[in-house]
């Protein structure tokens, strides 16, 4: 008998459809946004759940999943999940790790061009029909070589991104909680500062930190006070490590030159006030959205939940808190 599961939101079709062969599949919804109500009914005699880092999983939600033996989380991050309900219910919960970094890099670097060169504002500058020929003051940004990147969080995908910026002629410092040995910053021309320095110095911050009750509000208005107002502010790890009111605030006021989003603090809703802010690119969370990480990720999770029903511990499986 194939085991029931529960699939919040689609996947792309060729893992879909290799989940829905091994498994009975229930698919809740075809559209962006899963009500916990909704998903609550659902689960009630699952075996399984594939969900996203927008599925929240919480306490209520795995009482009211008797059945359920497994969780795969489609996503890095597991901040969705309720880990300590999980485990004591005896359930494996799986991420998909490791399949991130190149995309998100590369998106990184998108978002340094665009807020630093004003590329969206000149984007629709040309749509609205408003370039009437060359100025020598069209449009000034910033230039990225001689510059300084500080980049919070030199894990993965941090370590991608300082390897792109050597080719930019970026100066590369950074924060860790744990520093790197001198080898691997040699490697990456990476020096180490203290989170205070870094935002003093920095004229890019990159955060690629992980969201963990230490780095919840790490960039606060205290800190955002301390970069440069010429500075650029990048987030692509999670939106609860900024204060995203504080940053509005400090965009709209002319403390920051701007800043770059693909996460936000209360995803998916964003700070209405940043709509409005030229200095501002907001992404819909998209670090990952390569046809061949995302396709690479759904397999992933499918695998993982598949071997966990199957009653071994999948290589994935999440084990610390």
């Amino acid at each position: 008998m194939k085991p029931k599961v529960l699939l919040t939101h689609p996947l792309l079709k060729e893992a879909m459809d290799y989940l829905a062969r091994q498994t009975e599949l229930e698919l809740a919804t075809s559209g962006d946004f899963l009500p916990p109500a909704e998903l609550a009914e659902k689960i009630q005699d699952k075996e399984g759940l594939l969900c996203f880092l927008s599925d929240l999983v919480d306490r209520e939600l795995l009482e009211k999943a008797p059945a359920l033996r497994a969780i795969s989380n489609c996503a890095v991050g597991v901040n969705n999940i309720d880990l300590k309900s999980a485990r004591s219910r005896g359930i494996i919960v799986t991420n998909t790790p490791d399949i991130l970094t190149e995309p998100t890099a590369d998106l990184t670097l998108a978002l340094i061009l665009a807020t630093t060169r004003r590329l969206i504002e000149a984007d629709d500058f040309c749509r609205q029909s408003q370039f009437k020929g060359w100025r020598i003051d069209l449009f000034l940004g910033q230039g990225l070589q001689g510059k300084t990147l500080g980049i919070i969080g030199l894990g993965q995908i941090g370590q991608a991104v300082a390897r792109r910026a050597q080719a930019f002629g970026l100066k590369i410092i950074y924060y860790n909680r744990q520093r790197l040995s001198p080898e691997k910053e040699s490697a990456l021309k990476a020096e180490y500062r203290e989170l205070n320095s870094l935002l003093i110095e920095a004229d890019i911050v990159s955060i690629h930190a992980s969201l963990n009750p230490d780095s919840d509000h790490l960039i606060s208005s205290e800190k955002l006070s301390l970069m440069k107002q010429s500075a650029v502010l990048i987030n692509v790890a999670r939106g609860a490590i900024v204060d995203e009111k504080a940053l509005t605030e400090a965009l709209k006021n002319g403390r920051l030159w701007a800043a770059g989003f693909d996460v936000y603090e209360h995803e998916p809703r964003i700070e209405p006030e940043l709509f409005s802010l030229k200095n501002a690119v907001v992404l819909p969370h998209i670090g990952s959205a390569t046809y061949e990480t995302r396709l690479k990720m759904s397999l992933m999770a499918v695998n993982n939940l598949l071997e966990a029903l199957a009653g071994k511990r999948p290589a994935n499986e999440v084990k610390d808190s």
